[in-house]
């Protein structure tokens, strides 16, 4: 399994409601909208590149947590962890990766013009910019990368261990299977190696059922509040 080579759409282009996932409330912007994207584009871009300089070789991690409730609900939500520790004697991991499948899944029909479809939606956090309503991914802080599907966190030093969180709501229901992979880089040149000399990956199988959980909006008209039914 490989990091995939598919950009990531904007950031601008994924503004929803704090309120929601934010793969459910994904839009195009037109018209001004369109120009203050590429505005907000050409200011934050001309960064040195995340695999510039990635120098070659192969490091020894160990996935020490790995977790996802194997029973859940639609509209509910669940964390996925893994947690990745850097077992090399004295040499630092360039930059700690992990690349999750299985959060769509493609359907058997070729009467869709797009047949991928979501199981797993990345949930948004509230915030504010400049007083109005943003959503942030609930995903690993500061591990946005250019490839679909894949986060890094950085530097990982000798004996040092970092957690990738995933704060996600099940969207499909019926069995699913999410696969992890961790790399050393995003670059391909230093790879990550288990310590069974083997890559280090694994894979969360399980079920959401289609009974979804009671919600309901608290008073602050902010906090989603979840039951059980």
């Amino acid at each position: 399994m490989r990091a995939s080579r598919h950009k990531r759409e904007p950031s601008c282009a994924r503004r929803p409601p704090w309120y929601l996932p934010i793969a459910l409330k994904r839009r195009r912007l037109g018209g001004a909208g369109a120009c203050l994207c590429a505005l907000a584009l050409a200011s934050c871009g001309g960064g040195e590149r995340q695999d510039a300089n990635e120098p070659e070789g192969r490091f020894k991690v160990e996935v020490t947590q790995a977790t996802f409730p194997e029973k859940q609900k639609l509209a509910k939500r669940s964390e996925l962890v893994i947690k990745v520790a850097n077992r090399e004697d004295g040499k630092a991991i360039p930059n700690v990766a992990v690349t999750l499948n299985g959060f769509d899944t493609k359907l058997d029909s070729t009467a869709v013009a797009d047949p991928s479809r979501p199981v797993f939606v990345i949930n948004g956090q509230p915030k504010e910019i400049g007083t109005f309503p943003e959503a942030k991914e609930q995903a690993p802080k500061g591990g946005d990368t250019a490839y679909v599907g894949t986060w890094a966190l950085g530097r990982l030093k000798p004996g040092q261990s970092k957690t990738f969180r995933w704060n996600v709501t099940a969207v499909r229901a019926g069995p699913y299977r999410v696969s992890y992979e961790v790399a050393a880089g995003l670059d391909g040149k230093a790879k990550a190696i288990g310590v069974n000399g083997r890559p280090p990956q694994g894979l969360f199988i399980g079920t959401v059922q289609d009974e979804a959980p009671d919600s309901r909006v608290a008073d602050d008209g902010r906090t989603v509040v979840e039951g059980e039914r």
